[in-house]
């Protein structure tokens, strides 16, 4: 018969809250939720709560967001819950070596990736954006290093490739849950086995940043495809097209890329230049092959098919012209 945990839970997005609801359906007790601190958010800059927060007070648990854990009053409420375990599940606050060594049992981590390999706060787009053919999820006990510590479970998935990194987290945010509670188990009945990761296949994701969902079309076709599925739903590829206005004035209008794929071409052309527009979509030519632009976002409006974007734009996008190049309006 399972041995049922008293756990405290941190976490903070959705994922994390997929979790968290996996905690509270089974037979273990979650004594606390911890979370940042609420947000501004939207327009108005309101203080918002975090999906994990949210669940936590509908089900009536005990939360705590305390900005880090340096004071001892912080450390001191968390040693208060006399838990056997903290499960941490994308909770983005660092844990000291004090908080790592309160509960009974440490510190367990959901992970999405099959560590060693990517490490780090991007595991879900680099393993996309490097054209692995899997991926997963990880618990790990937690130490003082970034994502070091002894696994304990792994469960893995394919990444197809029509997987962008939103149908990548959902997959993930299925298999976790279950690893989860695989783990706990093992450890309600003390018969987890610890494996030491090796640090020479350790790869790094690190943080995505705003600047890479500029669109290079020196890269290959099958290097932009990736991207651009890596980079959904944020921060999403894109390229700048300029609008030469009747009073000569430029207009640079930044267009978003949701879908495309890879067109196999023969013999060279240059990177950027368009060599189809049709309904199928605006074939456009790379360093090695092509790629088809298929679904596209117009500054301040909605994701459409490129042949309706098309309908009402077809100027911008001339055969044997750059893609980035300047439009007459």
């Amino acid at each position: 018969m399972l041995k049922p945990l008293n756990i405290i839970f941190a976490g903070t997005p959705e994922f994390a809250a997929k979790h968290l609801q996996a905690l509270i359906d089974s037979e273990h007790n979650v004594v606390a939720v911890y979370c940042p601190p609420d947000k501004p958010a939207g327009r108005g800059k309101k203080l918002t709560a975090c999906s994990t927060k949210l669940l936590a007070l509908e089900n009536g648990l005990a939360i705590e967001q305390p900005a880090n854990f340096k004071e001892s009053v912080e450390q001191d409420q968390l040693a208060s819950y006399s838990c056997d375990v903290m499960v941490v599940v994308a909770y983005g606050l660092l844990l000291p070596d004090v908080i790592l060594k309160t509960p009974k049992l440490g510190c367990i981590n959901v992970h999405g990736s099959l560590l060693p390999k990517w490490r780090g706060a991007a595991p879900i787009q680099r393993s996309l954006e490097a054209g692995d053919s899997h991926t997963g999820v990880t618990i790990m006990q937690m130490d003082k290093g970034l994502d070091t510590g002894d696994m304990l479970l792994k469960t893995s998935c394919p990444i197809t490739k029509l997987d962008t990194s939103a149908s990548l987290y959902e997959k993930l945010a299925l298999l976790g849950p279950n690893a989860l509670l695989e783990t706990l188990k093992l450890m309600s009945k003390n018969s987890h086995v610890k494996e030491s990761q090796e640090d020479k296949l350790a790869t790094y994701a690190r943080k995505l940043d705003k600047k890479e969902a500029e669109i290079d079309w020196q890269l290959s076709a099958d290097e932009l495809d990736r991207k651009i599925r890596a980079f959904i739903p944020w921060p999403v590829s894109q390229f700048t097209l300029t609008e030469l206005t009747k009073n000569k004035k430029n207009i640079e209008h930044r267009i978003r890329v949701w879908q495309a794929s890879v067109v196999e071409t023969e013999g060279k052309h240059e990177a950027g230049i368009i060599l189809s527009a049709n309904k199928q979509g605006i074939v456009v030519a790379t360093a090695e092959h092509a790629l088809r632009l298929e679904m596209l976002q117009l500054p301040g409006k909605k994701p459409l098919a490129a042949s309706d974007i098309l309908n009402g734009k077809s100027q911008w996008f001339t055969l044997g012209s750059s893609i980035t190049g300047v439009r007459e309006a």
